[in-house]
């Protein structure tokens, strides 16, 4: 399986590995997925730094 995304469990945010912010997260709160639908599918939301399109999508959606 190879890693696409990881995530933050406290907040249930999700970004890309090379994002600045996600890269800050306590190591006790990350989790990875293998693709974008999983973790939509688990409950996390885009990034709002590193995924900005896509965040203001899910928020109007809100």
């Amino acid at each position: 399986m190879e890693l696409a995304f990881a995530g933050n469990k406290k907040l249930k945010l999700y970004g890309a590995l090379s994002c600045s912010s996600g890269k800050r997260m306590k190591k006790e709160n990350r989790v990875f997925f293998s693709s974008e639908q999983k973790a939509l599918n688990n409950g996390y939301r885009p990034c709002g730094h590193c995924m900005i399109g896509k965040y203001k999508t899910w928020k109007k959606s809100q």
